[in-house]
């Protein structure tokens, strides 16, 4: 592949490769490691003072009439070539001079450079037509580029995606951690391309920063906020060359893609969402593994979580299925988080779209406040949840946990709510009343699990589907109560006699004993199990 500078440029060597160049046999006489210089343009001239015309990033075509007779003045023109910031000086050996001067060589390799001279005549219209053809191809290219990304970018919020993937797209674009934030500094997302195992995550890199401005970085605001002017800044999308540098592209591309951001972000207010969204991805890719512990509490910082020394929490509400729309979200994170802020502790709460639930992890000062703090956030949780309609989510709270261990929490806790989805109502279900019914949960697939629910109640479910009074819900109640059998009467509202001739009943369709301790575990099991295959 021939040498290429940035998009929508060509290099010197790349120029000098060219056809119209390459006939004039070019012999580069000083800076020779200085030809990947990106050429901007084509000029041709003798005038003494040609250096005052130009703007920088030319590749200079000369014979030599400007560059003077004496070696002050070819001094002197050389040195304001190069502070003009040329490319390259190319100068045709024959009508001025046979060989180049040492002064001008020198000067060249002072100054550093690039300087070529051609051994042959060539017509400098035809060198000129030839670069200004690749530049101008080297500029639909890039065009061609920016618009593939702008159209990929476009397709994603068609089938329904957002700003973080929008943000994760061009990430893998630029190869460079992407972020997304206000202008003050706060952090609404980050994202970063695929990299090994070991890289630094875009909030690591954040982290690291700590405020400093990297050079090279690529800043583009969004327009649209609710401030003075039509065009007040509202979010800031920043690159941070700090895998690959950034060319051109990337800027043209930055703003497309912050134009498709703002449409976004103006049509739902969704800055909120969106940062929520982020703090997902990182309870996520901790729960994952994804995410070094020892890592985790600075990039819990830089998401705006202090929860200080004490344990935390893991926490996650979920919830059912299909009950909140992709465009309620928003709304969804709100409600909570307004209602959160009257509990008094420290809490980090993401939004998860594709299994759709809400993790968080709260920050405790001692393991004792585990089920009170538990409770009120919970309470919270379910309040700010029944502001936009969804009803009776399911919410579970891990044990409390260091940093070393919060990831293996979160994980657990988010199982166990998918569990959980199943079973009767309640405040908030403790994660290590769910054991049972986390490991069925993890069984489900298995025709097995369907086929032991169905050899131990199926005969009793035969019956429940035609005759009336259906039995299922006796026996349930009366393990429920562990066999007592004068709580299970008044839970069901009936008599001693009636509750007797019941189970009874279920007895004989089941062929067991249900005084049986064996067969209260397999019944047992076997009841909750059918949450799940059902």
């Amino acid at each position: 592949m021939e040498p290429q500078g940035p998009q929508g440029t060509i290099t010197v060597e790349r120029a000098l490769g060219l056809p119209a160049l390459r006939k004039g046999l070019p012999e580069v006489v000083a800076g020779g490691g200085l030809l990947d210089r990106p050429v901007r343009w084509v000029h041709a001239g003798e005038s003494p003072h040609i250096a005052t015309l130009l703007k920088g990033g030319e590749l200079l075509l000369t014979t030599g009439l400007g560059l003077g007779s004496r070696p002050a003045e070819q001094r002197g023109f050389v040195r304001g070539l190069a502070e003009r910031g040329i490319a390259a000086l190319v100068v045709e050996l024959g009508a001025r001079f046979a060989t180049l001067p040492a002064a001008v060589v020198d000067t060249a390799r002072a100054y550093g450079l690039p300087l070529v001279q051609l051994h042959r005549e060539v017509p400098f219209v035809a060198v000129t037509e030839e670069i200004h053809t690749e530049l101008v191809n080297e500029h639909y290219a890039l065009l061609r580029r920016v618009d593939e990304v702008h159209r990929r970018c476009t397709e994603v919020l068609l089938g329904g995606g957002g700003a973080p993937e929008v943000l994760r797209l061009f990430a893998e674009f630029t190869g460079n951690p992407v972020f997304l934030g206000t202008p003050e500094g706060r952090l609404l997302y980050a994202a970063g391309p695929a990299g090994p195992p070991g890289a630094a995550g875009p909030l690591q890199v954040w982290d690291g920063l700590r405020g400093a401005s990297l050079a090279g970085a690529l800043t583009t605001d969004l327009p649209g906020g609710s401030g003075p002017g039509p065009c007040a800044v509202r979010t800031r999308l920043t690159v941070l060359p700090v895998n690959a540098p950034l060319a051109p592209v990337h800027r043209i591309a930055a703003e497309r893609t912050a134009g498709l951001l703002a449409v976004v972000l103006l049509q739902a207010r969704q800055e909120e969402e969106l940062a929520a969204r982020g703090r997902g991805d990182f309870l996520c890719d901790l729960a994952e593994g994804r995410v070094d512990p020892a890592e985790a509490p600075a990039q819990a910082r830089v998401l705006g979580f202090r929860p200080g020394s004490g344990p935390l929490l893991p926490m996650v509400m979920r919830p059912a299925t299909g009950e909140v729309p992709v465009d309620s979200w928003a709304a969804l994170t709100s409600a909570v988080q307004e209602e959160l802020t009257a509990v008094g502790v420290p809490v980090l709460l993401g939004v998860r779209l594709p299994e759709g639930r809400i993790p968080l992890l709260v920050g405790l000062r001692e393991e004792a406040e585990r089920s009170p703090v538990a409770g009120r956030v919970a309470g919270a949780l379910r309040a700010g949840a029944e502001r936009v309609g969804v009803r009776r989510p399911v919410v579970v709270a891990g044990a409390a946990t260091a940093w070393t261990a919060a990831g293996a929490g979160l994980r657990h806790a988010a199982e166990a709510a998918t569990a959980a989805q199943g079973l009767p109502d309640r405040p908030w279900h403790d994660v290590r009343r769910l054991d049972v019914d986390v490991l069925l949960w993890r069984l489900r697939a298995q025709g097995d699990l369907a086929a032991f629910v169905d050899r131990v109640l199926g005969p009793l479910l035969t019956h429940d589907e035609a005759s009336r009074p259906p039995l299922l819900p006796t026996l349930e109640s009366y393990l429920a109560h562990a066999g007592r059998k004068a709580e299970t009467a008044r839970d069901l509202h009936l008599n001693r006699q009636t509750l007797y001739d019941r189970l009874a009943r279920i007895s004989r369709l089941l062929g067991t004993d249900l005084e049986d301790p064996q067969v209260v575990l397999s019944v047992g099991l076997a009841l909750r199990a059918r949450r799940h295959v059902g």
